[in-house]
């Protein structure tokens, strides 16, 4: 904060993606994707309740409905977004609004979806031709929403999650 001149813009985007519904899966999604954002909240919120500002969490759209393949992640995205909406709640007198974004699956290089494309390609291809605009999405795309959250085009969007998914939570 003291080399940035303040804090006005926060965005949580930490993922341990804690996969096994075992002792470590859990320990993983819950110290990194939940505390991760619980801590660093709390570290940036003395400097946004001086001016007001934004946070967004970005969650998943795992955490929206249930997740055979990676149960703690997917309760832990839920938790995210029920943590957003409770801390909307208690910052927008002060000028602080609080969102998440709940990507659908996005493809990078180096990423699980570019592991899983050469590692298992069937689900690879069963993941892809359950995305109704027939693509994965790019971190550039969800960085787009989070600029709209976090600018004043959003000043009155506070305690919602964004899905950006290409139709892909609809199935």
């Amino acid at each position: 904060a003291a080399d940035l001149g303040g804090v006005d813009i926060l965005v949580n985007n930490a993922s341990g993606f804690g996969r096994t519904d075992d002792e470590a899966g859990w320990a993983t999604s819950i110290s990194v994707d939940l505390m991760a954002a619980v801590r660093a909240s709390q570290a940036a919120m003395p400097f946004l309740l001086q001016n007001g500002g934004s946070i967004i969490h970005i969650s998943s759209i795992s955490g929206l409905k249930a997740s055979v393949r990676t149960p703690p992640y997917g309760a832990v995205k839920a938790a995210i977004m029920e943590y957003a909406q409770t801390q909307a709640l208690t910052h927008a007198a002060h000028k602080i609004r609080v969102n998440c974004i709940a990507p659908g699956s996005i493809f990078f290089e180096g990423g699980t979806w570019d592991v899983v494309q050469k590692e298992n390609p069937a689900l690879y291809a069963r993941i892809l031709s359950s995305i109704p605009s027939g693509r994965f999405g790019s971190p550039e795309e969800v960085a787009k929403v989070a600029l709209f959250l976090a600018s004043d085009c959003a000043s009155w969007v506070t305690g919602q999650t964004l899905v950006v998914d290409g139709g892909q939570s609809l199935n």
